[in-house]
């Protein structure tokens, strides 16, 4: 495993090199969407919560997209994919990259961001590694497995083939009281709403990025119907208000620690709730996007930063947290560490102008996020550092050493220990290092 990324480290090394070329290139782009919403007949089962035992959806309330940015320029180009699902184990993105190897693709070029819906795919259910056979935690199935990644090759391949030249412009604004710390009212919030536009040379709106930090868990384990949950809300509103067929993109933060907070008057419904929500965040994004200006020159380059992790373990308060959530025991545990968590990764980070998206493989919490987007922004030169949160694989929850040792959920399901958090963010500083501008 560490010679495969030394490897894989000088050869991204030596792409990187390149990408220096196309800062303040001319960019072109494509996008492509696809439906991820398995058919009826293939009984996938809803992630997000042990409580539902594996039991199949009952049913579509709104289908689960994904969707592909294929950048070019300066003879390099990258792939941003946004996807309504849970998360995704680590193979599924080799997985993808192997189908389109033959097409010149590689891992570098290609970052995945979920939404982190509580109401789509579950992730263990195409792990295929998961032979557990556990119910809480996710039973895995192939012909799921299959139809993600087939689609996900599918959609890159669709948003590279009619490239047009783009402009591009980021811009941010707060949105206070939208989110909450859920480990404690004390704790750090990151409530920045970030927009990024993307429109043709002709001024047709083609891709709106945004990003905001808080989990899709406005839906609880009762719900059984697949949803994209607020974030799909979100992204149709915005497509609606923009018009001309744009691809609206949400990916999240560092949204370990972060909780929605219901808009008012939302009614008791949840699915009233989280529509509303996602409605009136749409309109945010929608008015910072019709305020941002973009620049048909800016900087382009990303890079890949191997990262070895510490030694697997788990938390002492895991069997009567987590544990009992997904019905584990130390005997089990022993077994699952090994076999679905694997001992290095990565972080792949984007540069589009004065926007750094930095790919961060778990559930990153907001005290960690706040001091990674500060530094890499410092690190990169730009305005703009947002986290690509969950970004092409979910390692596990990501804390700081001192919220570790204070226990807790998300302490629970951090399964490198506590020094997790630190190994992550340095390692993915390093990587925005390699973006800065000459």
């Amino acid at each position: 495993m560490r010679l495969v990324h030394a490897a894989a480290c000088l050869a991204l090394l030596a792409g990187c090199l390149c990408d220096a070329e196309g800062r303040g290139a001319e960019l072109t782009a494509g996008v492509a969407r696809v439906d991820l919403t398995p058919p009826a007949t293939m009984k996938a089962a809803l992630g997000g919560y042990g409580d539902r035992m594996s039991r199949p959806a009952e049913g579509v309330h709104d289908r689960v997209f994904a969707k592909a940015l294929v950048v070019a320029g300066a003879s390099k180009r990258f792939a941003l994919v946004t996807a309504d699902v849970l998360a995704f184990p680590p193979p599924i993105k080799p997985a993808v990259v192997e189908r389109l190897s033959g097409e010149g693709w590689g891992s570098g070029q290609i970052m995945l961001l979920p939404s982190h819906s509580h109401t789509s795919i579950d992730m263990s259910a195409i792990h295929p590694e998961n032979k557990l056979g556990i119910p809480q935690i996710g039973v895995y199935q192939a012909e799921l497995y299959e139809w993600v990644v087939e689609r996900l090759a599918g959609v890159i391949r669709e948003a590279g083939r009619r490239p047009v030249p783009v402009a591009v412009g980021t811009s941010r604004k707060r949105l206070a009281g939208w989110n909450r710390n859920r480990r404690g009212s004390e704790g750090p919030v990151d409530d920045d709403l970030t927009v990024t536009r993307i429109d043709t040379r002709e001024d047709r709106p083609l891709a709106i990025l945004f990003q905001f930090t808080a989990h899709p868990t406005l839906m609880l384990p009762e719900h059984m119907l697949f949803s994209g949950g607020w974030p799909g809300h979100a992204q149709r509103t915005v497509e609606a208000l923009a018009g001309d067929g744009v691809a609206a993109m949400f990916y999240n933060g560092a949204q370990g620690d972060q909780a929605p907070v219901a808009r008012p008057d939302s009614g008791p419904s949840r699915w009233e709730v989280a529509e509303r929500y996602g409605r009136e965040l749409g309109i945010e994004v929608w008015k910072l996007w019709d305020a941002t200006s973009p620049d048909p020159t800016v900087a382009f380059a990303f890079h890949d930063q191997p990262i070895d992790l510490p030694d697997r373990t788990w938390h002492a308060d895991f069997l009567a947290t987590g544990g009992k959530e997904y019905a584990l025991s130390e005997m089990l545990l022993r077994t699952m560490l090994p076999r679905l968590f694997p001992d290095a990764t990565s972080s792949v980070s984007l540069r589009l102008g004065d926007l750094v998206i930095v790919g961060v493989p778990g559930e990153l919490t907001a005290e960690l996020g706040l001091r990674l987007k500060a530094e890499a922004a410092r690190a990169a030169g730009v305005e703009h550092a947002v986290i690509g949160g969950l970004a092409d694989a979910w390692l596990s929850y990501i804390l700081s050493e001192a919220e570790y040792r204070k226990g807790g959920y998300e302490a629970s399901v951090s399964f490198y220990g506590p020094t997790l958090g630190e190994t992550i963010v340095a390692g993915a500083l390093e990587g925005v290092k390699r973006l800065a501008s000459p």
